[in-house]
């Protein structure tokens, strides 16, 4: 758990924010919006100062009378303006999501004119901006595409401009618990290489922006609670509480999708199609009508071109459909007679979660004669994309749930992992 929510909750400064915050202050001028006290009420830093590098020396282990966070304020900060132009520039630009946000243009600039920033909000994006640029270039997408599925949802009954504003909020606060653990665990950041150490760290930073969403600020408790959910699936199989179905709120679902929508986008030369596959792959995992947007946009999305010919694409599913069967054959022996605790829960998990992906498949299509045509080939790309990095999820799903392990039962665990991608180009 980071440092800041150790017993006294916010009362000590994080490392990691208060790092990312000094660094911001070598460009933007953040101050002291009031004169910081230690827990006796020893004065650190006046009011009105600016910050500096001197400010670390003397928060080091100091509990604090106020959350550090709520006695800064960054003067020339985030503002709903950058905030829509930001979109502006994303709806504009020949990226990957542009053919979605085109769609709901209007809706998309009048909700991030109208997000409210609550001062530790502001100071947090703002340190971000200047000090982790992809991870706020990742909150403002998020924020985007979180606003469009709203809108895309509620405009067939006419659209709801407060829903809007309320999940291009959560969007946009979504990942703000990053800040709160090292930089090298930042999911933005991270890309592919998001190993089992860094997924044990970064677990935890939905559980860290709830907190500081309800400590800190006055926003509303569905943001709190949907940003505490983004990484939870309908199914069970998400993070960090494995909540299934109507345990997770309808914001938390929406944010969840827009995530592993985004996440999808990560991947080299990924277009739209790769994020609606994305949220359909394995079925029972999101909700299907939030996936319905990007299908459609993706539809009209035409790659320059294809990474493989129609018989190739066909020779790797055919692989790649083996490699899912042979890591369901496989993850029995991979255990020993005696299985631990921790060991028979990641190999229940594992068999869970391939059983999915072979449903998913099946469902597809993908495998029947003629099944891939010119039309077809952009999406099956995506569906062979999606099967093989989720199989390399399982993996780390698998290692998460085991928890601490002997080394004999370490060895067995890596045994069973490798079993799951051993035929996974």
């Amino acid at each position: 758990m980071s440092p800041a929510l150790t017993d006294g909750g916010f009362q000590t400064a994080n490392p990691h924010a208060l790092a990312i915050i000094l660094e911001a202050s070598e460009t933007r001028s953040i101050i002291a919006a009031r004169d910081i006290l230690d827990i006796h009420g020893m004065k650190l830093w006046a009011r009105d100062q600016p910050v500096s590098r001197e400010l670390q020396r003397k928060l080091m282990d100091r509990a604090l009378q106020q959350p550090l966070e709520t006695c800064l304020i960054a003067e020339d900060g985030v503002t709903a303006e950058a905030l829509r132009l930001a979109v502006r520039q994303l709806i504009e630009e020949e990226g990957p999501l542009a053919p979605l946000l085109r769609q709901h243009a209007a809706a998309l600039q009048q909700g991030a004119e109208a997000v409210r920033l609550h001062p530790v909000a502001q100071l947090l994006l703002s340190a971000s901006q200047s000090a982790r640029p992809k991870a706020f270039g990742h909150a403002v997408e998020a924020m985007a595409v979180a606003g469009a599925l709203m809108h895309a949802q509620t405009q067939t009954r006419g659209a709801d401009a407060r829903l809007i504003v309320l999940a291009m909020t959560a969007g946009l606060l979504h990942d703000i618990g990053e800040m709160y653990i090292a930089p090298e665990f930042g999911e933005a950041d991270a890309g592919k290489a998001l190993d089992v150490a860094t997924y044990r760290q970064l677990v935890v930073h939905p559980h860290i922006g709830q907190l500081l969403l309800t400590q800190l600020t006055d926003y509303p408790k569905d943001i709190a609670r949907a940003v505490a959910e983004h990484h939870e699936h309908l199914d069970g199989s998400g993070y960090p509480h494995r909540l299934q179905g109507d345990q997770i709120s309808p914001l938390g679902r929406l944010l969840a999708a827009t995530e592993m929508a985004l996440a999808a986008l990560r991947q080299p030369g990924a277009n739209l199609h790769h994020a609606s596959v994305a949220l359909r792959v394995v079925p029972g995992e999101f909700d299907e009508h939030l996936a319905g947007p990007l299908a459609a946009a993706a539809r009209i999305v035409t790659p320059l071109v294809t990474r493989q010919s129609t018989e190739d694409l066909l020779h790797h599913m055919a692989q790649l459909d083996l490699a899912l069967q042979g890591a369901l054959n496989r993850l029995d022996t991979a255990l020993p007679a005696d299985p631990s605790p921790g060991l028979q829960r990641a190999a229940d998990l594992s068999r869970y979660l391939l059983h999915k992906l072979r449903q998913g498949w099946n469902e597809s299509g993908l495998w029947s004669p003629g099944a891939i045509g010119v039309d077809q080939i952009a999406e099956a790309e995506a569906v062979q994309d999606a099967l093989r990095a989720r199989l390399h999820t399982i993996e780390r799903m698998a290692r998460l749930s085991a928890g601490e392990l002997s080394a004999d039962d370490e060895d067995a665990l890596d045994q069973l992992c490798r079993s799951l991608t051993a035929d996974v180009n």
